[in-house]
C-alpha cells in the first residue's frame, strides 16, 4: 500500500547558468555586431567565403558546414537511447510533450507567422520578405530543442532521466517528420518552393549523421572509461568547441546578411514578436495539459520547456542549405536564437513560482 508522507517540501537551492549560457543573448548581440562589421569592411573576403560551397548551387556552405556540425555532434553525445525503453513507465508527460511538438507547434508557428508577416506587418515588409520569413519560423518550430533542454530541465529540478526519454523520443521522430512538416507548411504558407531533395539531405547531414557519429562515439567511450567518466570529464570538453562553433557560425551569417541587417535592423524585431507568441503560447499549453493529466512537477517542467524551445542550430543549418545564409529564412532562424534565453528564462521562472500546482512526490 502507499504511504503519503506528509514532509516540509526541500527549497531548491538557487541554480545558475554558467557565463556562457546566462549570456547567450549578449554573445549573440556582440556577435551580431562583429558580423555586420565584418561583411561591411570585408566584403571581398566574406563574398569568398560564401561562394565556398559543397558543389556549384548546393547551398550547402562549406564553412557553416563544419561548424555546425562541431555544434551538433557533441549534443548528439549527450542523447541516449537506451533510456526510450523506459516510455511506459510514465507516459502521460511524453504523450502531452509529443502532442504539443508535432501536433500543434509546427502548425500554430505556421498560422502566426503567416498573420502578421502576410497581414499585421505588411506595411513595413515586401511579399518576398514576408516569405522567407514565414519559411524561417516554420524551419525553427519543426525542430524541438535537443540539448538547452538540459540546461533548462536543471533550472527548474526536472527530472533528468525523464528529460532525456522526451529529448530521445523527439529526436527519434524528428529524422521522420522533420522534413515532410516543413515541405508542407512553408509550401502552405508561403509562396516559396522548398526543393525536397535539399531539405532530405539537410536531415541527412545535420541529423542522421551527427546522431549516428554521436551515439557510436558515446557507445566507444563508455565501453573505454564508463559511463561517469564519460558525463562528468569528457563531455565537458567538448564545451568550448560548442561554443566557440556557435558564435562563429553566428558571425558568418551575420556577415552574410550585412546589408540586410543595416538597411533592416527594425525586420529583427518584427520577427521576433510572432517567434515570442509562439513560444508562451506552447509552454502554457504543454504547462496546462500536464497539470490537467497531473503529472509531477518535475515532469511537467521540462515538458513545457522542450515544447517551447528550439533546436536552434538544426534550424539554422536547415534554412542556409534551403535558401543560402544570406537569405531572410535565414535570418529569421538566427533571431529564434536572440531571443531565446530571456524568454526561456522567464518560462523557468514561472515554472518555478507554480510548483505547488502539481501532485508532491510520493514516497513510500
Amino acid at each position: 500500500m502507499d504511504i503519503t508522507m506528509t514532509v516540509t517540501p526541500a527549497i531548491p537551492s538557487e541554480k545558475r547558468l554558467n557565463l556562457f549560457e546566462r549570456y547567450l543573448t549578449l554573445w549573440v548581440g556582440v556577435c551580431m555586431l562583429a558580423g555586420v562589421a565584418l561583411g561591411k569592411l570585408s566584403p571581398g573576403f566574406v563574398n569568398a567565403l560564401r561562394s565556398f560551397e559543397f558543389g556549384e548551387g548546393s547551398q550547402v556552405n562549406v564553412p557553416m558546414a563544419v561548424l555546425i556540425w562541431l555544434m551538433i555532434i557533441p549534443m548528439m553525445m549527450k542523447v541516449d537511447f537506451a533510456a526510450v525503453r523506459n516510455v511506459g513507465k510514465r507516459p502521460k508527460g511524453l504523450i502531452v510533450t509529443l502532442l504539443v511538438n508535432w501536433l500543434v507547434k509546427p502548425f500554430s508557428m505556421a498560422f502566426i507567422a503567416w498573420v502578421f508577416f502576410r497581414y499585421l506587418f505588411a506595411s513595413w515588409i515586401s511579399p518576398d520578405e514576408a516569405d522567407q520569413y514565414i519559411a524561417g519560423a516554420i524551419i525553427l518550430a519543426a525542430a524541438p530543442c535537443t540539448a538547452m533542454v538540459f540546461v533548462w530541465s536543471y533550472l527548474t529540478d526536472g527530472d533528468p532521466a525523464y528529460t532525456l526519454v522526451q529529448v530521445s523520443v523527439n529526436d527519434l521522430i524528428m529524422l521522420v517528420l522533420f522534413a515532410p512538416l516543413v515541405g508542407l507548411l512553408v509550401s502552405g504558407a508561403s509562396s516559396l518552393s522548398v526543393p525536397f531533395v535539399v531539405l532530405f539531405y539537410s536531415v541527412i547531414a545535420f541529423i542522421l549523421i551527427p546522431l549516428i557519429v554521436g551515439t557510436v562515439l558515446r557507445t566507444w567511450f563508455i565501453g573505454q572509461r564508463g559511463q561517469a567518466w564519460f558525463e562528468d570529464t569528457l563531455l565537458p570538453r567538448f564545451a568550448p568547441a560548442t561554443i566557440m562553433a556557435l558564435l562563429a557560425t553566428l558571425t558568418l551569417i551575420f556577415a552574410f546578411q550585412a546589408d540586410n541587417i543595416t538597411g533592416k535592423f527594425m525586420h529583427v524585431v518584427l520577427i521576433a514578436v510572432p517567434i515570442l507568441l509562439q513560444v508562451y503560447f506552447n509552454a502554457s499549453l504543454a504547462y496546462g495539459l500536464m497539470k490537467w493529466v497531473k503529472v509531477p512537477h518535475s515532469v511537467a517542467a521540462p515538458g513545457a520547456l522542450i515544447g517551447a524551445s528550439n533546436f536552434f542550430e538544426l534550424a539554422v543549418a536547415t534554412a542556409i542549405a534551403l535558401y543560402g545564409p544570406g537569405s531572410g529564412a535565414a535570418l529569421a532562424t538566427v533571431v529564434g536564437v536572440l531571443v531565446e534565453v530571456p524568454v526561456m528564462l522567464s518560462v523557468c521562472a514561472f515554472c518555478n513560482r507554480t510548483r505547488d500546482w502539481f501532485p508532491q512526490e510520493r514516497e513510500g
